[in-house]
């Protein structure tokens, strides 16, 4: 079943980011359908977050997609090379996001083998926000997109970790954030191969 709209509109960023692990994110690009389990997650929390593009309030052509209502997509480029995914989320104005570090394989494997160039066994294939979003098919054409609608969305389908098999600690890349780089807005599932390096505490 799709997640619905009102899902979404959480003011709780935290929370989604957490409970987002499990959930299954599809793409279908042209009728190919694939989809992952989402494995591994990171928490931006609005203006307050030195780490998000919103921080300070900042609004630009591109992060303006923040400040719209919880369930659209925002992805953008990182170093010109990887497209990166995140849900926005909560309500107008309040720019929160989760962005998708990695997936679990689940659905059409070999379109995701073939956009990967490597089997779907080997952990580097989703691991990764980059790699993740490749193997979905997932770049700037998505960016934008209702996650209701029929070309990217995200479905419960009854995979569920308990809180002892989720792992919180700090973010990767966001040392520019200063003490907000600290903060255990990451969260990850206790030994799944397709989370990202490192995979530790």
């Amino acid at each position: 079943m799709k997640l619905p709209l009102s899902y979404y509109s959480n003011q709780d960023v935290l929370f989604l980011a957490k409970n987002l692990l499990g959930k299954v994110l599809f793409t279908d690009i042209d009728g190919d359908i694939t989809g992952g389990i989402i494995v591994e997650t990171e928490a931006y929390f609005g203006i307050q977050d030195k780490a998000s593009h919103a921080y300070g309030g900042r609004r630009t052509n591109r992060t303006e997609i923040l400040y719209s209502h919880g369930g659209l997509s925002y992805v953008y480029l990182c170093y010109g090379i990887h497209h990166l995914f995140n849900i926005v989320t909560s309500v107008e104005n309040e720019p929160n996001a989760v962005l998708i570090r990695a997936v679990e394989p689940l659905i059409g494997k070999e379109i995701m083998e073939a956009r990967r160039k490597m089997p779907a066994a080997k952990a580097a294939i989703s691991s990764g926000p980059g790699s993740a979003a490749k193997a979905l098919g997932i770049d700037l054409t998505f960016n934008k997109k209702e996650l209701t609608g029929d070309e990217i969305w995200i479905e419960d389908q009854g995979f569920q970790y308990n809180d002892d098999e989720i792992i919180a600690s700090p973010r990767i890349g966001v040392a520019y954030a200063q003490e907000d780089a600290l903060l255990p807005w990451r969260f990850f599932v206790k030994g799944n191969k397709y989370v990202s390096k490192p995979n530790k505490i």
